[in-house]
């Protein structure tokens, strides 16, 4: 139990430091369900150590949250009060760090009417808008973890009893963000300097768009001039480094909206929206998703694609290698924070601002001229396997291999 508590402490160590880098005189947002208590106390102590002033903390309860769907009407649950906009703009005025813990069953709202949860999708896009749309270009620090539920890890470890299934999970999540290493913070600088050596290769490529084969995968993404690929830490408006994914393994960039053809496979599971969706497929022509099925989670594929006219569109590639930490695990977490970095995917919905040339101080009218898509929603699916190949297509037509049975190729 020590050993497991100092390896808690060093996570939350990781989140204050390298995750936020909160700073002497900032605000700390903390949004969680209240399973992640223990790590939340952890944070908050170690942020008013740094130097915080004031630690914001947002708690939901799984339970409350079901009941309220369950019960309330769709116009009811579609109703996002203003105050609750404006707490988050403020501390977004702020240039408070934003720290989300992710810990909820993946399947909390499988039971659901589709149409609720779609309401609910929709009207909490359209309300956060303006703050997603901060978050997209770095405007200040923020960051996604994971803590588990009873539930999730259930689902995970539907073998062990709920106590040992929760310390099965919590042990894997301490692996994925390194905090079981003796100077964790040296191990993600070092990460960060190698994912950034993928970065520049590719920035100086310049592709003018990448080529997908795989079974079930045939996909060509174009990418739009200027666009800058990304991983590990970033900055902020200020000049502040932070980590928006903790863990993370992944090299992205923005697709060019209209220059999406053919079709994709996923090969995880989607944790969307309370609900899982698994054997999927979608056709794209000029970008736009003109044809999909699902094996499972159909209507609510259906009802992320219908969410506005940018959801039918890709706002983000990623690449990230078969062979890295999460995937050797061969652990499925049903939870896309952490199944995205075990494989390459893409996003249906919004682009990262930041991800392009003079990006970030953009309006949303010269990233759209830009080629880069627009949605009130973004949501990432796996694609990646063993025997994924991706191919860089230069200006003048040549294929160069990015990836070869799902790993680099250089």
């Amino acid at each position: 139990m020590t050993e497991k508590i100092s390896k808690l402490e060093k996570y939350a160590d990781l989140l204050v430091d390298v995750g936020l880098n909160v700073q002497e005189g900032g605000r700390v947002f903390i949004r969680s369900a209240q399973d992640a208590l223990p790590l939340i106390r952890l944070v908050t102590e170690k942020a008013y150590e740094k130097g915080a002033k004031e630690v914001k903390v947002s708690l939901t309860d799984d339970a409350l949250t079901k009941l309220h769907a369950k019960h309330q009407e769709k116009e009811e649950l579609a109703t996002i009060h203003q105050w609750m906009i404006d707490e988050r703009m403020h501390y977004s005025d702020e240039k408070a760090g934003f720290l989300s813990i992710t810990s909820s069953s993946p399947e909390l709202l499988k039971d659901i009417d589709p149409e609720k949860l779609k309401a609910m999708q929709i009207a909490s896009g359209k309300a956060f808008k303006d703050f997603s749309n901060r978050i997209q270009s770095d405007y200040h620090s923020w960051c996604v973890a994971g803590y588990p539920s009873r539930d999730w890890a259930r689902l995970v470890f539907p073998d062990e009893s709920d106590d040992d299934a929760v310390e099965a999970l919590l042990d894997l999540i301490l692996y994925t963000v390194r905090a079981d290493q003796d100077d964790p913070v040296a191990a993600w600088q070092q990460h960060d300097a190698l994912l950034h050596e993928k970065v520049d290769y590719l920035n100086d490529k310049k592709y003018n768009a990448l080529r997908y084969e795989a079974p079930g995968t045939d996909l060509t993404i174009g990418l739009p001039k200027g666009h800058l690929w990304a991983g590990a830490s970033s900055e902020n408006e200020d000049g502040e480094t932070f980590m928006a994914n903790m863990p993370t393994e992944e090299v992205f960039s923005v697709p060019e909206k209209t220059r999406v053809d053919g079709y994709v496979s996923n090969t995880l599971p989607l944790s969307y929206g309370g609900n899982l969706i698994d054997d999927f497929k979608l056709t794209f022509k000029d970008g736009k998703v003109v044809d999909f099925e699902a094996g499972k989670g159909y209507e609510v594929l259906k009802n992320l694609l219908d969410t506005d006219e940018g959801s039918r569109y890709l706002g983000e590639v990623a690449l990230v290698p078969d062979d890295s930490p999460i995937s050797n695990t061969g652990r499925l977490f049903y939870n896309t924070l952490f199944d995205e970095n075990a494989s390459c995917h893409i996003a249906l919905g919004g682009a990262y601002a930041f991800c392009i040339e003079g990006g970030k101080n953009m309006s949303r009218e010269e990233l759209e001229a830009a080629g880069l898509n627009d949605s009130i929603s973004h949501v990432d699916f796996m694609i990646g396997s063993d025997a994924l190949n991706i191919y860089g297509i230069t200006e003048d037509g040549k294929e160069e291999k990015v990836f070869e049975k799902g790993n680099w190729a250089f």
